[in-house]
């Protein structure tokens, strides 16, 4: 799927689709995130129950599952994609430079009470030396990906505990990915990872990070798992403010579900 057929598939769909409850599945839907943000989507989550968290580089957002803002707070440049977990909303944070040689990054996972958004604790993970872009958390441990140097033929995937601790850095084998890895998450037995390029890429490895696809299809502003096989994918769009050249970011999400060859393909 080329990013015109992505864009097309997603203009497509209602943003007021709603899910069938007596199938069992999640409350979640396809919905756009209220408001306009000075810069652009980076990710979001659920707490696969009644809120989704979305990440504006600089804002922090929670709404409902229909969109509407619940709370909102100003966060330092660059947050990037997040999970949640045991109501706390994890952010992959670089204070500094991406796609560089180690030295100039400033890698953080900032942390926020998933009723509030206040922070509530910060952890380095100086082991990110090409900037820490986004996370996922699954089976005990937190995976972090993010930033990569021009022409670097594989990409990183860092491992943690649930405190923090620094486990292993492992080998992605997946030839050079512009920027490196920007959202991940971890669905039907496999992880995923959207990355930016033209045309962006979607990366799916087995639990052991063995690259087992490779597919031009966009989750390069987030991807997540719903149920049934199916997945939540975000995407930003940009317009201009009303006075003709301001930018602009909103944020929507559709659904997709794993097609015939395993990769997500839009539609309910």
């Amino acid at each position: 799927m080329n990013r015109r057929t992505f864009v097309s598939s997603i203009a497509a769909l209602s943003p007021a689709l709603a899910v069938a409850d007596e199938s069992g599945r999640s409350a979640f839907h396809a919905v756009a995130c209220q408001g306009k943000y000075p810069k652009h989507l980076q990710g979001f989550c659920t707490n696969d129950r009644d809120a989704i968290f979305w990440c504006f580089t600089e804002t922090l957002v929670k709404t409902d599952p229909d969109g509407r803002v619940l709370k909102q707070v100003p966060v330092a440049t660059h947050h990037g994609d997040l999970c949640h977990k045991g109501g706390r909303v994890y952010v992959a944070v670089n204070l500094g430079k991406f796609n560089e040689p180690a030295g100039k990054e400033d890698s953080w996972v900032y942390v926020y009470d998933a009723d509030t958004l206040a922070e509530v604790a910060r952890h380095p993970v100086p082991e990110l030396v090409h900037g820490a872009g986004g996370m996922a958390y699954h089976d005990g441990r937190f995976i972090i990906i993010g930033g990569l140097p021009p022409g670097v033929k594989e990409n990183y995937v860092y491992e943690y505990d649930e405190n923090f601790r620094f486990q292993k850095r492992h080998v992605l084998a997946s030839g050079y990915t512009l920027m490196g890895i920007q959202t991940v998450t971890h669905a039907e037995g496999a992880w995923w990872f959207g990355c930016y390029g033209r045309p962006a890429v979607l990366l799916r490895s087995d639990e052991k990070f063995q690259v087992t696809g490779k597919w031009e299809f966009n989750a390069s502003v987030g991807i997540a798992s719903l149920d049934h096989g199916r997945f939540l994918i975000s995407q930003n769009t940009t317009l201009l403010a009303e006075d003709g050249k301001t930018k602009l970011n909103q944020g929507c999400l559709v659904i997709a579900h794993a097609g015939g060859e395993g990769f997500p393909v839009i539609g309910k």
